[in-house]
Order: structure tokens, then sequence, then C-alpha cells
């Protein structure tokens, strides 16, 4: 068989699904554009997010040496939202590096050992998952304090329920598989074949919720700094910069609309690149 006659793994295939989605492709370079941006904040950046200019105090779009204007203390908007960028997705990668690990313990552990392990741990999600998982992460911040570092851990341990169900489902599937059983039969060991055999091919749907659960990490911690629970100031926030802009939205208007357009814009974006991943991960998606 030549080498172009060689059928197409799965990530092959997976790759050229998702890359004819206009959309998601778009939306995953926006995506890696705006994670450059948040590593480069300090280079890219006018200002310091903390400094201030009282003198130029809610200065307009266009201002000199304001591209974007600034806020009620004279800080300049454009550099904020970079360095609120950095905050958000710093929060919503922790969060979910959070969240995936305790899914990927508890979902592997539970679906392939099973009994009393299997029920004593998704008895312990069913009951996370009862709790509201918002309020939780309330609870957690209120305990923790208001750091990045503590935010990370409030989404992340708030977040991880949906994910343990599904990695626990894959590896009730994939377990019962020949080449899993060939290994068993070989000898392998429980661990070796969990990390070896059953979760590379259960990546596919767990990146689709991960992917999925970035853009509700930053919603979360938008959310959490509209109740005064964010970073502790000066650090900017979108959802801080977007609450106070609404005291000055008839006066000065690009102090809320700005983060809260590029908040929209980054959501979006990130939900479109999980859609696109979701489609392209669908087994049924060739035949249709």
């Amino acid at each position: 068989m030549t080498e172009a006659a060689r059928p197409k793994g799965q990530w092959a295939r997976a790759w050229d699904r998702f890359r004819a989605n206009r959309l998601a492709l778009g939306s995953l370079v926006f995506c890696g554009l705006l994670v450059l941006l948040a590593v480069a904040a300090p280079l890219v950046a006018p200002h310091h997010y903390a400094e201030t200019d009282y003198d130029a105090r809610l200065a307009p779009i266009g201002s000199e040496g304001h591209l974007l204007g600034t806020d009620l203390l004279g800080r300049d908007i454009a550099s904020r939202l970079v360095y609120g960028l950095r905050t958000a997705l710093l929060v919503a990668f922790g969060a979910e590096l959070t969240a995936l690990a305790l899914a990927l313990v508890i979902g592997l552990v539970a679906g392939y050992r099973g009994g009393r392990v299997e029920q004593g741990l998704m008895g312990f999600t069913d009951v996370m998952y009862a709790f509201p998982s918002y309020l939780f992460a309330v609870v957690l911040v209120t305990v923790l304090g208001r750091s990045v570092f503590a935010l990370m851990l409030a989404i992340g341990i708030a977040s991880w329920v949906t994910q343990a169900r599904l990695v626990r489902a894959q590896v009730l599937t994939i377990k019962q598989r020949e080449y899993v059983e060939a290994a068993r039969a070989m000898g392998a060991r429980g661990p070796t074949i969990a990390v070896k055999y059953i979760l590379p091919n259960a990546i596919g749907p767990i990146l689709v919720t991960t992917s999925f659960a970035i853009p509700a990490a930053i919603s979360a911690e938008a959310g959490l700094a509209l109740l005064g629970l964010g970073v502790q100031p000066p650090t900017p926030s979108w959802g801080a910069m977007i609450t106070d802009g609404m005291r000055y939205l008839l006066a000065a208007p690009q102090v809320m609309v700005f983060p809260a357009l590029l908040f929209a814009l980054t959501l979006l974006a990130f939900t479109w690149v999980g859609d696109g991943l979701r489609d392209a991960f669908d087994p049924t998606a060739e035949q249709r």
C-alpha cells in the first residue's frame, strides 16, 4: 500500500474535519493570538495597569497617550484590557487544569476499578453535582482569599463533576475492548492499562469538554468579580472593569464597552473552537 493510499488515523481525520470548519479554525487562530497577547502583556501594554494619571481621568478615545481612553482614576484602558486578558486566561487555564486533574483521577479509578470503589467515588460526585457549583466557588473564594491562585482552585474544584462523569463513561466503554483485554492477558497492571491504553483513546471527548469548560471558567471569573470576589485591586479583571464602567456608561462609555466587547469576543471564540472540536471528534461526521 502506498503512502498516499494509507488510511488516516483518528487524529488526522479529526484535524481534517476541524480544518474544514472555517469558523472554528479562525477562532482557534484568534484564541492563539489572545494567549500570545496575554503572555506578552508587559511588552504590548503602553502603560502599567496600575499607573494613574489624575489629570486625564475619564479621557475619551484617542486621547494623547491613551488610545482607548482612561477610567475614573486615569488608568489606561488599553493596558488594563491586556492585563485583564492575562488574569482571565490564567484563571481559566489554571481552573481547567485543576478540574481536569480531579476528573481524570476520579473518573479513571471509578470506571476501571468498579465495585465499591466506583460506588463511593460516584456517590461523592453526585453529592458535588447536587451542590450549586457557582455557590461553591463563592464559598471557596471567601475562604481562600481573593488571589489568582485562589480563583483557580475555587473554580476548578467547583467544576470537575461533569468531566469526571464523562471520563468514567469513556472508561467503562473502552475497558471492554479487545486491545485492553489483550493487554490484561499479557500481564499489564491496572495503572498501566488505564494510562497507556484507555486514556489515549478517551482523549477526544475529554478535549471537547475541556474546550467548553475554558469559556465557562472565564465567565465564572468575571461573575465573581461582579460580586466583588475577584482578584484584589488594582489587578485588572474584565468583570470588575465592566462593573466600574456601568456607573459612567453615559459620560464615558469606553470604560465599559471595550472590556465587555473583548469579553464577549473571547467567549465566542473559545465556544466556536469547542463546537469545531465536537464536530471533529463526532464519529458520525463522515457519514453525513
